[in-house]
């Protein structure tokens, strides 16, 4: 099973960065995983700072045209260390990892962002507080999480708007702003530059419709693919969160949604390869069957699966959530191979999970590294067996030389490995 599977990206991945390039292992963290019951509740302090090149801290809200703090918890008091310090204090630890704050996310919607991109005196307010937020709390950087320009209440992008201030249909306008705010202050203050990120859609009509590709990525420091929620219990049918490729079934759009495809996509549409993390998800979706003798992929399912212990969502489990992953194989679930997607699932009665495992997510690091890819960004730590105690086998037991020796082209591997 997986077991504190950043551990396995992170190691496999700062194997390979002396010999072919591959120099970016970007971690975010949750500030809403404090609320977990029991021994799900992840505090920076949880966190190894050798295992990430970038952290980046999720998330921060707008309010107005400023950047602003989300969780009452997130600043320092006089009566108590605020989780911006305590992650900030991980560089005791790793002096060389980078910080960074993630504003946006699915929650937040695009409205606030709309509102910013939509006149140059907004533009402007935000850029400069932003800066002086981050740099009060001693981030390295920002990652804007726009989820997604002309898309969920931005206007849509036409002639008229993809010459003006959208954020991402024209980063000339607001991200050049911002990349270029960032030098000036970076020079004037001789603190160096903040980094500038993106972290983006894998689904063709977001692509489409949201970004201007070249126009991003010559702006940001780098662009976290988010190719993960490829499928989930938002459909009627089960599907792999993360597939890396189509599978020989699958028609029309369906074939798009897989990390191979989104990657190539990407590059297809102006993105520098090294500028691309490959994001992978450390977490399962899962769905309820309509019957337990279809379990196929793309089998019916007309509802997500048990919510988890500790994160409680139906249809979306933690790694380490032993009821659903690591007891479901104790108890006698079967997992089984999409052999076209090279990745599990496990199913058991009517409850149908996929996930990764060590064997797949060594594939997709492989395939970072063959394709020349930036590096990996993996979605989120406080999801991974941070403790390694739910599956009962330590801490990091995936982090050994045999496993993290992922060569290119190719490996040793037999059956279902290869």
């Amino acid at each position: 099973m997986m077991i504190l599977i950043i551990g396995l990206v992170a190691a496999a991945m700062l194997h390979s960065a002396q010999g072919d390039g591959c120099n970016r292992i970007v971690c975010y963290t949750t500030n809403w995983s404090q609320y977990r019951p029991g021994s799900g509740k992840f505090m920076p302090e949880n966190i190894d700072p050798s295992l990430c090149t970038h952290m980046i801290y999720a998330f921060a809200k707008l309010s107005g045209n400023q950047l602003a703090a989300f969780e009452w918890n997130d600043d320092s008091t006089d009566w108590s260390v605020g989780l911006y310090q305590k992650f900030m204090n991980l560089k005791q630890k790793n002096p060389n990892v980078k910080t960074m704050l993630a504003v946006g996310g699915w929650n937040l919607g695009s409205a606030p962002f709309t509102q910013i991109a939509g006149s140059p005196g907004n533009r402007k307010a935000f850029i400069t507080q932003a800066i002086s937020f981050l740099r009060q709390r001693g981030f390295d950087g920002l990652d804007l999480d726009w989820e997604y320009p002309a898309n969920r209440g931005s206007p849509p992008r036409t002639d008229s708007t993809s010459r003006s201030s959208l954020l991402f249909v024209n980063p000339t306008g607001h991200l050049q702003e911002i990349r270029q705010a960032f030098e000036e202050e970076g020079r004037s203050s001789g603190k160096g530059r903040l980094l500038l990120s993106a972290a983006v859609a894998a689904g063709k009509d977001n692509v489409d419709t949201a970004y201007d590709v070249p126009a991003v990525s010559k702006q940001v420091d780098f662009i976290n693919l988010m190719t993960y929620d490829l499928h989930g219990s938002w459909e009627t049918f089960t599907g792999h969160n993360s597939p890396l490729y189509a599978r020989g079934d699958e028609t029309g759009a369906q074939r798009n949604l897989n990390v191979d495809w989104a990657a190539r996509y990407w590059v297809q549409k102006g993105a520098p390869k090294d500028k691309l993390n490959i994001g992978m998800g450390l977490y399962g979706r899962s769905f309820t069957l309509a019957s337990a003798s279809n379990h196929q992929p793309g089998a019916p399912a007309p509802r997500g699966g048990q919510a988890g212990e500790y994160t409680r969502e139906a249809g979306f489990i933690a790694y380490y959530e032993a009821s659903l992953v690591c007891d479901m194989i104790k108890k006698g679930a079967t997992k089984e191979y999409i052999a076209d997607q090279q990745v599990p699932y496990i199913h058991q009665d009517t409850q149908w999970v996929g996930y990764d495992d060590p064997d797949s997510l060594k594939k997709k690091v492989r395939y970072v590294k063959q394709n020349g890819f930036g590096g990996v960004m993996v979605w989120a730590l406080p999801l991974d067996d941070f403790s390694g105690t739910h599956c009962n086998q330590g801490p990091s037991p995936s982090c050994t030389p045999s496993i993290l020796s992922v060569d290119t082209p190719a490996e040793t591997c037999s059956g279902n490995n290869c």
